[in-house]
């Protein structure tokens, strides 16, 4: 049988974007490899991706639409043609628009597809509709507020620069999980001579790339970097020619901050040695060229834009923003390389519509008035399981006044609640363009084998929804391709010298950094802004913790881990066996004071739910933390609830961002 050999993209949610070959058999893909010829991964892949072909043709896809026929929550439905589900779909938004106002409908999607056009469509039906609009920062907004608030929109260092650091800080970020191909970089770096320090609130895979690891107290990173700052100036390892000409307010940190974050005060934060902090500091301070990637899990507390802006001084102190080699990479801004209101059509809405977060769904389906909302819309996402808060989501969806349409390839826990389900397409099925977080490559792919069953994109989708609205507008008439030609036809300047013939041919293409990026610093002053005067807080400083004081002993982590993607991948029986059943890891002198062994089933509480895991005792973690991994389907967990009916509605500092790891939990033996 012919082989052919088809490029794609990874859809998911993850700062590398790999490239992928798909061979494909008598329209099936029947193997999955990396693309040796992409810029960055360089044909490797994440465990998660190894066997996506299992995913796309897994004999758990839906196949076909699905209307419920038993409660709520059951899982019970009967098969039903296309038209009649989008005209059930249409005629009860018809009702709910005419009794309660476009906005008593709310969208729900995020992530579960990177690609530009389908990933955003849904944007434009929904404005179109007059529905709620969706506050989408479950994931790192504060991140992107506590980098802006120093650096503006300077770009990030290219992530290959790291090769040249002698001194690597992979900073709060599981890179073994979620950004496996900077690894690359850090052990060259580590090949020429470079050190390497994670800093993380228990000892992640990552660590085996380490030197040295160190395990602050959750949510205290912001604490740490100033003790870092107070040594590094008192120990005059200040670059001051460069925070004289390039940094705007070094002597006001310097003189209103540092004072008070010496190592002993920052230690009592922090659960460092004070003899460690001063190592790292001056370890720091006498590089040539330190480089910090900073991963985005210490952004989700109530101080994460804070601690985010804090660390991200600390390179200016030292001149490590104007060395090759050095400074910080957050995230890669390529945002600007397409013109997503093309797609988004921002246009299409007759006027501002009400704002809903979406870290609070479980108020909006169970609180919110005026209107009420009365339909849900959920496309690529599980809210059920990856939303904060998972008690009261489940209220919200139990409701019989809430009419519920999932859009989605698998029965996920959101799905089990809807009134209509529609069958979803995997990105091997669909063309789109995707952009990089964690690179500076973008790349268009086509579909590489034909839809499964009767599943449709969500492109396909809206244009349904669409005529059966009766909307006219000639967008929503363009097919899936005409739209990636139209948004690929429109220049940029981020996209200006890119090997266009490349790109064309399905691979990927670096976008080309401005000889001066990133050590102009597009802010404006035009300088690292330590002060910012625009800012209602000037100056950094570490800020507490919503459970800094919390009643509960440990802190709870809801981790990655290298073999799923939040409640992506629980389709394949390897990827959950290698997981090892849904966990919770404690320190022995944890398990010890709870009288608790290892394996054995536990209860997780606090006031807002109680889940069962089982429990893993290991010295990975520290006394005080607890940690989750992964974020597993319900029906693959032990108990009833999985991990989000620990965590908490409540945002962060800057950005409305979710707060998943400012949780206070206790555990006991399960009855």
């Amino acid at each position: 049988m012919a082989t052919e050999i088809r490029r794609s993209v990874c859809p998911y949610d993850c700062p590398d974007a790999c490239g992928l070959l798909a061979e494909v058999q008598d329209g099936r893909a029947v193997r999955v490899s990396g693309d040796p010829e992409h810029p960055f991964t360089r044909g490797t892949l994440c465990p998660k991706m190894l066997h996506y072909e299992k995913t796309v043709h897994s004999p758990l896809r839906l196949t076909t639409p699905l209307v419920r026929t038993g409660a709520k929550g059951k899982g019970e439905f009967r098969p039903a043609p296309w038209d009649e589900a989008v005209a059930m779909i249409a005629d009860r938004w018809r009702d709910i628009i005419a009794n309660h106002g476009g906005e008593s409908i709310l969208p729900y999607s995020y992530a579960g597809t990177m690609g530009l056009v389908h990933r955003n469509c849904g944007h434009a039906f929904f404005h179109r509709l007059g529905a709620s609009r969706l506050d989408r920062t479950i994931c790192a907004p504060a991140k992107e507020e506590g980098w802006k608030a120093i650096m503006g929109d300077t770009p990030a260092p290219h992530p290959d620069e790291v090769a040249e650091s002698d001194l690597v800080i992979l900073w709060g970020i599981n890179a073994a999980a979620t950004n496996i191909h900077f690894l690359h970089g850090v052990r060259e770096a580590k090949r020429r001579g470079a050190k390497v320090w994670l800093i993380d609130t228990y000892e992640t895979p990552t660590a085996a790339a380490a030197d040295r690891v160190i395990l602050p107290r959750p949510g205290s990173d912001g604490a740490l970097a100033l003790g870092m700052m107070h040594v590094i100036a008192r120990e005059g390892l200040v670059d001051g020619e460069f925070t004289a000409e390039r940094v705007q307010g070094f002597a006001e940190l310097a003189d209103k901050v540092l004072p008070g974050y010496a190592p002993e005060r920052v230690s009592a934060l922090t659960g460092i040695h004070p003899a460690v902090i001063e190592e790292l500091a001056v370890l720091y301070g006498r590089a040539k060229a330190p480089f910090i990637r900073l991963g985005s899990g210490l952004s989700r507390y109530g101080n994460g834009a804070m601690t985010v802006r804090t660390i991200c001084a600390l390179p200016a102190l030292t001149g490590a923003y104007g060395k090759l080699g050095g400074g910080l990479l957050a995230s890669t801004s390529t945002g600007p390389a397409f013109v997503t209101t093309e797609v988004t059509r921002p246009d299409f809405m007759a006027r501002p519509t009400r704002l809903v977060n979406m870290n609070r769904l479980g108020h909006a389906l169970t609180e919110l008035d005026d209107p009420p909302v009365k339909s849900l819309y959920v496309y690529h996402s599980n809210p059920a399981a990856v939303t904060p808060d998972q008690n009261a989501i489940l209220r919200g969806l139990a409701r019989d006044d809430l009419f519920t349409v999932v859009h989605e390839r698998f029965m996920t826990d959101t799905a089990r609640w809807a009134d209509v389900v529609l069958p979803a397409c995997s990105s091997l099925e669909t063309g789109d363009v995707y952009r990089s977080y964690g690179t500076y490559c973008i790349q268009r792919a086509w579909p590489a084998v034909p839809a499964v069953g009767e599943s449709r994109s969500n492109w396909d989708t809206f244009a349904l929804l669409a005529a059966a609205m009766g909307f006219d507008e000639p967008y929503f008439r363009r097919t899936e391709g005409e739209m990636i030609e139209h948004l690929i036809s429109i220049p940029t300047p981020m996209r200006e010298g890119i090997d266009l013939d490349r790109f064309r041919e399905g691979k990927a293409v670096e976008l080309p950094l401005p000889p001066d990026a990133p050590r102009t610093f597009r802010t404006p002053s035009g300088k690292v802004e330590i002060l910012n005067p625009l800012d209602p807080e000037p100056l950094p400083r570490h800020l507490p913790t919503h459970e800094e004081r919390g009643e509960h002993p440990l802190m709870l982590m809801t981790a990655p881990t290298p073999y799923a993607l939040n409640a992506s991948f629980y389709e394949q029986d390897e990827l959950r066996q290698k997981q090892g059943g849904m966990r919770l890891l404690v320190n022995p002198v944890e398990a010890a004071a709870r009288g608790l062994a290892d394996c054995e089933p536990v209860t997780a509480f606090n006031e807002r739910g109680e889940v069962t895991f089982i429990l893993a005792v290991t010295d990975r973690v520290p006394p005080g933390v607890a940690v989750a991994e992964g974020v597993w389907w319900t029906v693959h967990a032990p108990g009833d609830r999985t991990v989000n009916a620990l965590t908490s509605q409540r945002l962060t500092d800057r950005g409305n961002g979710s707060t998943f790891y400012d949780t206070r939990i206790d555990i006991r033996g399960k009855a």
